[in-house]
């Protein structure tokens, strides 16, 4: 998964497994399985319950883990895993913001004239699926 800045010229790549991305991917697509899956459901009983997710934290970076925080409306704040919080703000249109501390430790800046390297690497990311990458069996 690769984040951008906003206003700025970093990207935050966060490496996630093939069923993550795929959570990923159905949200971007706006795809809808004909079960709700975790995410779908979770965003399901959000709306259910009346609460609203108003935004995602990734909040820090140890031994080379991401670590997210799902802000909810009155406060309540839980730990996530960066991938699941992301595929829920996804679904529910919620905005997503990295510490200034994981930017400066893992972001890596990519100066405009480099812009067109990472579209051609979003295409690939576009178009590749987890089949691509084999996986046990």
């Amino acid at each position: 998964m690769l984040l951008r800045e906003v206003g700025g010229d970093r990207y935050l790549p966060i490496w996630i497994g093939p069923g993550e991305a795929t959570a990923i991917a159905f949200a971007q697509q706006g795809m809808t399985p004909v079960r709700p899956l975790t995410h779908d459901l979770f965003k399901d009983v959000l709306e259910a319950l009346g609460q609203q997710l108003t935004e995602v934290r990734i909040s820090d970076l140890r031994e080379g883990v991401f670590y997210a925080e799902l802000v909810f409306s009155g406060g309540v704040e839980v730990s996530a895993r960066p991938s699941d919080a992301i595929a829920l703000a996804l679904r529910t249109g919620t905005p997503i913001y990295g510490s200034e501390e994981v930017l400066a430790e893992a972001g890596i800046a990519i100066p405009d004239e480099q812009e067109d390297e990472v579209e051609k690497f979003r295409e690939f990311l576009d178009q590749v699926s987890p089949e691509d990458f084999g996986g046990q069996q």
